[in-house]
């Protein structure tokens, strides 16, 4: 490995001045910098983050690339980056470590020395030192920043960040950690980023949040309601969670590009535009819809616990916990959360549940006689206005040819004295049918809450 050229200066921060790059600049490029990225060890958070927050401002991104900590990779990602989009934001290899060459690979691109920064090693110096530790050489390498670079304060960890302008290009370097790449472009990049694009319009994004059908079918149903020549874009995104429908406006199109209140030629605004058709497909989906924007399923099955003053209890095998866990994620969920049972063997079941040796000895553990029994089970024991149960095979084994792994029964015992059950048959991993398993009950009682009275 090449080692980079160093100096050590005196110099404060460099401010250079991209305003004018960034009027012009809508588009733009993540790259999430880290091996363990690539072999399945941690999800890349950042970049979805990014990218949305950048939308708020106008910035379009176009390119989305992950890159393990290899100097020449990053360094052939980052110059390729920079000689297409305007606007290149980095995440991850700004540690100590040898493998953390983020600094390196971008000095190579922009041919500019490392100097051992005086802001930077303050920063490092002073985040140890609060934390009762001494800065050693190996620490004091994360104040090595490209020449001409705007340092960036890190609130959340010892790396500093940076920012400097290529060419026509901006680069911003961030850490990897989540909490600290996040931290860091809310309080030191995104207000930087508004004051150049003061006046300039945001892409305008609706996002509908669906359950029950899959991808393919669910774009079916709305293509037509996308409107034309408007320059309006339909995405889907299938999860575990379901699948996500987006709308977005493209202000070359609907409107004029730097305004705020572009406007059609009929006088519509983007924002008109995209929210009847939004308001179209949602009418159109009826219950297949639970929610929009970043909602999730647990805060949308809360409010309407809340709302009709009903209480939930939970009794799981396959899902080990999860829906409880999911449901206490929710600030304000002791309102209407009881609590909840994890009955992973048959005599837990019984024992807790009260449900019957002989529908278990004659059904099955995962069959929909238990479930109704086990739903049945944490209503009563809990006094609970609902009652809700999972029993499954979540695998890799433990399938047969009438009961594959995947399948997982759900049951409802409601505050009217009403009990259903509903069938279920997943893929994945093991992981991933336990999150579709509980997102799956969580539907359950979305749906029946649908029309239920307040009670006291």
């Amino acid at each position: 490995m090449n080692k980079p050229r160093l100096k050590r200066v005196r110099r404060g921060r460099h401010n250079p001045d991209f305003t004018g790059l960034l009027k012009e600049t809508l588009t733009a490029e993540t790259i999430a910098i880290g091996s363990e990225l690539l072999l399945g060890g941690r999800l890349d958070t950042n970049s979805l983050y990014i990218a949305e927050a950048l939308g708020t401002l106008g910035i379009e991104v176009r390119y989305k690339s992950v890159v393990g900590d290899d100097r020449a990779s990053i360094r052939r990602m980052v110059r390729a980056a920079a000689g297409r989009v305007g606007l290149v934001v980095l995440t991850g290899g700004l540690g100590p470590t040898l493998d953390d060459c983020t600094r390196e690979a971008v000095a190579d691109v922009t041919r500019e020395a490392l100097e051992d920064n005086r802001t930077a090693h303050r920063q490092v110096v002073g985040w140890l030192r609060s934390r009762h530790r001494k800065a050693g050489d190996v620490q004091l390498r994360q104040a090595l920043i490209p020449r001409g670079a705007t340092v960036l304060r890190n609130p959340a960890g010892s790396a500093p960040g940076f920012l400097m302008v290529h060419g026509s290009s901006i680069i911003v370097a961030l850490p990897g950690v989540p909490i600290e790449a996040q931290e860091m472009f809310e309080h030191s990049v995104l207000p930087r980023l508004r004051r150049a694009r003061k006046g300039c319009a945001p892409l305008i994004r609706r996002t509908l949040l669906t359950y029950g059908l899959p991808e393919s079918e669910v774009e079916q149903q709305v293509m037509d309601l996308v409107p034309q020549g408007y320059g309006i874009t339909l995405g889907t995104l299938a999860s575990p969670l379901g699948v996500a429908l987006s709308l977005t406006a493209v202000y070359d199109h609907v409107g004029q590009r730097r305004r705020r209140q572009s406007v059609t030629s009929n006088g519509d605004t983007p924002q008109d535009v995209v929210q009847r058709s939004l308001g179209a497909m949602r009418s159109r989906l009826g219950a297949l819809v639970y929610g929009e924007g970043r909602e999730t399923m647990e805060e949308v099955v809360g409010r309407s616990l809340a709302a009709k003053r009903l209480t939930l209890a939970t009794a799981e095998s396959c899902t080990g916990g999860l829906i409880g866990h999911r449901l206490t994620q929710v600030p304000g969920s002791s309102g209407y959360y009881d609590g909840g049972v994890v009955c992973y063997s048959n005599e837990a079941k019984v024992r807790w549940l009260g449900v019957d040796p002989d529908v278990i000895r004659i059904h099955g553990a995962v069959s929909a006689e238990v479930a109704a029994a086990m739903a049945e089970g944490i209503k009563r024991q809990s006094g609970s206005a609902i009652g809700v149960s999972v029993t499954g095979i979540a695998g890799p084994g433990g399938g047969t040819s009438t009961k594959p792994v995947g399948l997982v029964f759900v049951g409802l015992a409601l505050h009217d004295g009403s009990t259903s059950t509903r069938r279920f048959q997943f893929h994945g991993t093991r992981d991933a049918v336990k999150l579709r398993a509980s997102q799956a009950a969580l539907n359950c009682v979305r749906l029946a809450l649908v029309g239920t009275r307040d009670v006291t």
